[in-house]
């Protein structure tokens, strides 16, 4: 059969700026902004590779098949480093076979729909199973449009030729130096162009000639698409496409202005895992996305899309959620406050490479080893079991922990020592089916922790060593259950 979609998944931060929020915070200087609304806002220890891992998580659960992925791309224009295989570290987190081909695409925001194409060209030729995750994390200036508009999140798909749930029918691609927005290579945030110039000259006149090129080479006519997907922050823009294409205006899929905001080159693909979420056996999705020209394609949803659902999906993490209205520590997760830290920050984050690369599995893909005879599972792994009584040598097998959940056995909130999200919350989590660690708490208010209560795993950043510009990334413990309902965080709610 030929390669298609297989599988799909999404991850949008816990916190969710209002704009009211900014606007409020930015009216001195900026009296006409104005914004409805959320934004989702990646938390101070997350970045576009640890979104990633998360919705690739989402779409592989627990008793997903990795073994038979054979190459990971990973699409950002905000990777994290730019000299080390951002993709590699993906696939260490998520604990795949060392023997996959792992690529970074980057450069526009197109760069999902790039790699969508160059996924399922491989996985076609070789027959082999692809994982494409797509994640941004942009910064902007304060009292910008973009501060409003944009938004973190990420997706991913997985791609082969068994059961296969969307199969493409087309794609087409135009690649024109038409620079909408920019950003130079030591620079934090982007430069945009004049609005009406980027949606009368450009999108106006790529986006019908690569629909139209791909809906021709399909043999479908436009009003026969179900679903159109073009991720836009310019209003209305998705319903003049439409018009202009000759697509049905309730075929426009909901962009996530209003709670999600534009997730840059994963926008498109978070999008679509939102349209499979409740796709119907023989509907059309189109898909397109612009930057640096334009790529559109055509997908069919095949019988299989009833076997398959994430994790979570779009709709799961959009009722996880906290809103934040406390616009200084938005700038502070953003890196565009500087804080304080104290005597207690000051101290060097030098990461041995040496030591990090030896227990690359343990610190990234989180694995633990589990004695074959006694069944204790000790954390980190080591040549010894160290059962009280009777310790026994090279009995440990791999076991990893990354998608077990625990219970808080103990635990503290103090102000003592440095941490982004004071108090800095911590304690013991008992694993089920055996372990226990010390872990640190994430995505947790004051007062969101307990004994007792269950916890999951999450990818995070574990320190930044400033100096060397050096991220160091391990595992942390978050609720398992959140109250739908959105509670809100504010200053004087920490106070």
């Amino acid at each position: 059969m030929k390669a298609g979609i297989t599988g799909y998944g999404a991850y949008i931060p816990w916190r969710r700026l209002s704009r009211e929020t900014v606007a409020k915070a930015n009216a001195w200087f900026a009296p006409n902004i104005r914004g409805r609304g959320h934004r989702a806002v990646a938390n101070w220890d997350e970045d576009s590779i640890t979104m990633a891992v998360a919705a690739a998580r989402d779409l592989l659960g627990e008793s997903g098949d990795r073994s038979a992925i054979e190459q990971v791309m990973l699409a950002s224009t905000t990777m994290p480093f730019a000299d080390r295989l951002n993709a590699g570290l993906l696939a260490e987190a998520l604990n795949l076979s060392e023997k996959l081909s792992a690529v970074d695409i980057s450069g526009a925001q197109t760069a999902s729909l790039a790699g969508l194409s160059q996924a399922l060209a491989t996985s076609d030729a070789r027959g082999s199973k692809v994982l494409l995750a797509a994640a941004d994390n942009r910064n902007t200036l304060a009292a910008s449009p973009q501060e409003l508009s944009y938004g973190d999140a990420a997706a991913a798909l997985t791609l082969g030729t068994d059961g296969v749930i969307a199969e493409c029918l087309g794609e087409a691609a135009l690649a024109v130096d038409f620079v909408d927005h920019f950003r130079q290579s030591d620079r934090d945030t982007d430069y945009h162009w004049e609005e009406r110039w980027v949606r009368d000259e450009g999108i106006a006149r790529f986006l019908p000639t690569v629909i139209g090129d791909v809906l021709s080479q399909s043999g479908v006519a436009a009003a026969e698409v179900n679903h159109f997907i073009f991720p836009t922050t310019f209003k209305r823009m998705d319903q003049q496409l439409a018009s202009k294409c000759g697509i049905a205006v309730d075929a426009i899929a909901d962009n996530l202005e209003s709670t999600v905001g534009d997730s840059g080159a994963a926008h498109g693909l978070l999008m679509l895992a939102q349209v499979l979420a409740k796709a119907q056996p023989g509907e059309l999705i189109l898909l397109c996305q612009f930057g640096s020209g334009a790529r559109a394609m055509l997908l069919r949803v095949t019988d299989a899309i009833n076997d398959f659902s994430p994790v979570r999906g779009v709709s799961g993490w959009l009722t996880r959620s906290v809103e934040e209205t406390n616009y200084t520590r938005f700038l502070a997760y953003k890196g565009q406050l500087q804080l304080d830290k104290g005597m207690r920050g000051e101290q060097d984050k030098k990461t041995a490479l040496s030591t990090a690369y030896r227990y690359r599995k343990a610190l990234l893909g989180f694995v633990a080893g589990r004695c074959s005879v006694s069944g204790d599972v000790h954390f980190p792994p080591t040549r010894l079991s160290y059962t009280p009584g009777a310790p026994r040598l090279d009995t440990q097998q791999p076991y990893p922990l990354a998608e077990k959940t625990g219970h808080i056995l103990s635990w503290s909130a103090e102000y003592l020592s440095s941490d982004m999200a004071p108090p800095h919350q911590y304690g013991q989590v008992d694993f089920v089916g055996g372990g226990r660690l010390l872990m640190d708490f994430t995505d947790v208010q004051k007062g969101d922790i307990d004994t007792g209560m269950e916890v999951e795993m999450v990818f995070r950043i574990k320190d930044i060593d400033e100096l060397r510009g050096f991220k160091r990334y391990f595992w942390k413990a978050t609720p398992v259950q959140r109250g739908a309902g959105n509670k809100q965080s504010s200053a004087s709610e920490e106070q």
